[in-house]
């Protein structure tokens, strides 16, 4: 990094596009604090611990991938990013089998990738070393809802609480519609092209049945109609634990039908995507569990065009953003909006001051 390069940096966003600028940035030496509203590293790269009381009243407990199924990699400079050594340690391909009647994954993307042994293993992977060293600090389960500009420098806190000292830099890695308000006192032209980025919701169906017999064959799903988009059997994933009898569902709604649904409560939401699955699977589903969760902004509308500005940065002001809604679609979109966003801090000489052009209105 050059010397104009921010030397304390807020990083708010712990999923892939915020890990990146974090390990790329504590890499460079500067001193990063990473912060996230969960309990830990993942974003959409999501894994979940189901626990529940079986017939026999025994607590049983499995973890299931709730968020992105997987990824592809096409750009070959993802490719050679996920070929890293720690990186390619956190990463198998995935070569899915799939359903009879499902529409087919795309076959030049490649084989999906998985991290493993959870979805959250290539973001712990990226803040491994940093947090190690000391050079990444962490604040979990911290919702940042104020960023204040002062002369020392930039300040974050939630609900009141400010994280300690103040920050050369603030990047935001976070959904566009969770970005929006926190730019709107200092960057109002950014927050409004960020509140109007539109963001696919996703209803996800999770749980644990007894196995059928026979036993499926496959392990994706992708009907063609109806409101489900994905269908997975979370144990035939590599590296995922699997109970004896037992299948870990997981199950995506469409886009259009979570929108309809959106607001509507978890039990109705539930009942309906059961009841779905087991159309389509032709008979009922014996749970033992299931719950459901809400993905307000699960991808970026596809517009059939792709993004004209991956990332924005503002030397003048030591501020920026990325993720998936300016770098393209799931989780390799937010990670060359991360590159993007690093590159534009890398820029010396006159041009660093000067701030990312904003992308044409619609």
């Amino acid at each position: 990094m050059p010397p104009t390069t921010p030397q304390k940096i807020a990083v708010i966003g712990a999923g892939l596009a915020g890990a990146t600028c974090a390990q790329a940035l504590a890499a460079a030496g500067c001193s990063v604090h990473i912060v996230d509203k969960a309990r830990g590293p993942g974003g959409r790269l999501a894994t979940r611990r189901l626990e529940w009381t079986d017939a026999q009243g025994q607590p049983r407990s499995a973890r299931v991938d709730h968020g992105a199924p997987g990824f592809t990699a096409q750009d070959p400079a993802f490719q050679a990013f996920l070929q890293q050594g720690h990186v390619a340690a956190a990463v198998r391909p995935w070569a899915a089998r799939l359903a009879a009647g499902s529409r087919p994954l795309r076959a030049e993307a490649g084989p999906l990738q998985l991290p493993v042994p959870d979805m959250p293993a290539l973001c712990r992977a990226l803040l491994h070393e940093g947090t190690a060293t000391g050079a990444i600090t962490t604040s979990w389960s911290f919702a940042a809802d104020t960023l204040t500009r002062q002369p020392e420098g930039w300040q974050v806190a939630a609900q009141g609480m400010a994280l300690p000292g103040h920050f050369d830099a603030v990047l935001l890695a976070l959904p566009p519609a969770q970005a929006a308000p926190l730019l709107a006192a200092h960057k109002p032209e950014w927050a409004q092209r960020a509140s109007i980025a539109l963001m696919q919701p996703c209803w996800t169906l999770m749980g644990v049945a007894t196995r059928p017999s026979p036993e499926p064959t496959w392990s994706v799903a992708r009907p063609d109609h109806g409101p489900l988009a994905w269908v997975l059997r979370n144990e035939a994933k590599p590296g995922r634990d699997a109970a004896a009898g037992l299948v870990h569902w997981v199950v995506h709604a469409r886009a259009s039908w979570s929108r309809q649904h959106l607001e509507h409560p978890a039990d109705e939401v539930k009942a309906q995507l059961q009841a779905a699955l087991a159309r389509w699977l032709g008979g009922a589903v014996p749970w033992q569990h299931a719950v459901v969760h809400r993905w307000r902004y699960a991808l970026p509308a596809t517009t059939g065009h792709g993004p004209v500005r991956q990332a924005w940065w503002s030397a003048a002001g030591g501020l920026g953003v990325c993720g998936d809604f300016l770098g393209g679609t799931g989780v390799e979109g937010a990670w060359l909006s991360a590159q993007a966003l690093l590159a534009q801090m890398q820029q010396p000489g006159p041009g660093a001051g000067a701030e990312s052009a904003l992308p044409p209105s619609d």
